[in-house]
């Protein structure tokens, strides 16, 4: 059965394109390599690109040609979702190169390699930490950027995620009957996130952690911590008053001062 010409010409320019790379990759013409390099880079061809440019990146340093190279490297890093890797050579790229036209974006895509790099909220966020401070960094060294909004807008999502995983650690004080660990991690996320999306919840729960803390202490500190969770009722009801949560504020409340008129008229023997 004979093959169409098309598929035949598809062919033969498919095994000569690939004989010429590995000819290219084989031999030590770096202009060539370079050369090839940047065409496979601007097919979308990164795999083999980056072969020539991982040979000859340390030899084109100081070069003419190095700034561009240094920088296509970097972006087939990133377009390859390599992002520790991406990361670090665009840093590079901006130290060697403060004076680059590319070097904003390279800066951005720096910063947001490492926001790609931060993981689910019940991770170690050590990664979003660092994604945050190069987000700010960029946002701080280049105030006009047309990247700017993107930036605000990333550095909203790894806040979000450094409240959540601050919050939920605090919730599972609470949820292993930690009480005093819960009462003391919910206010320190109040007084860390005044804005956060979860500061209702942690007024809510810091109340209910002090209330369990209370009729679950020993008799004679049973009072002295129900009038601490009523503090912290209060402190609720001030803000929240109007929200879902309020009605099992008020019943656990209620809950405290039976006990608190209990306690009070039990006659000492």
């Amino acid at each position: 059965m004979r093959l169409p010409f098309f598929i035949i010409l598809c062919l033969t320019i498919l095994l000569s394109s690939c004989s010429q790379y590995q000819e290219v990759l084989r031999k030590d013409d770096i202009g060539k390599k370079y050369a090839f390099a940047d065409s496979l880079y601007q097919m979308g061809k990164y795999r083999k690109g980056l072969k020539l440019m991982e040979q000859i990146v340390p030899l084109y340093r100081g070069k003419p040609q190095g700034e561009k190279l240094m920088f296509i490297y970097a972006n087939t890093y990133y377009n390859l979702e390599d992002y520790y890797l991406a990361g670090y050579q665009f840093e590079r790229f901006t130290q060697a190169y403060p004076q680059s036209d590319s070097v904003e974006v390279a800066s951005f895509k720096s910063a947001k390699s490492f926001y790609e790099l931060s993981p689910r909220f019940s991770l170690d966020q050590r990664d979003t930490h660092k994604g945050l401070e190069k987000l700010q960094e960029f946002i701080n060294t280049y105030p006009n950027s047309d990247k700017r909004m993107e930036a605000n807008e990333l550095v909203a999502e790894l806040r979000e995620k450094l409240e959540k995983k601050e919050f939920k650690t605090a919730v599972q004080y609470l949820h292993v009957e930690d009480y005093k660990s819960a009462i003391e991690a919910f206010d320190n996320f109040i007084t860390d996130n005044p804005g956060s999306i979860y500061r209702r919840e942690a007024f809510f729960n810091r109340f209910v952690s002090a209330y369990k803390l209370a009729i679950n202490s020993i008799p004679s500190l049973v009072q002295e911590r129900l009038d601490i969770a009523k503090g912290h009722y209060k402190n609720f009801m001030k803000y929240y008053k109007d929200t879902d949560l309020a009605s099992e504020a008020v019943e656990i409340y209620e809950d405290i001062e039976r006990r608190t008129v209990t306690e009070e008229t039990t006659p000492t023997i």
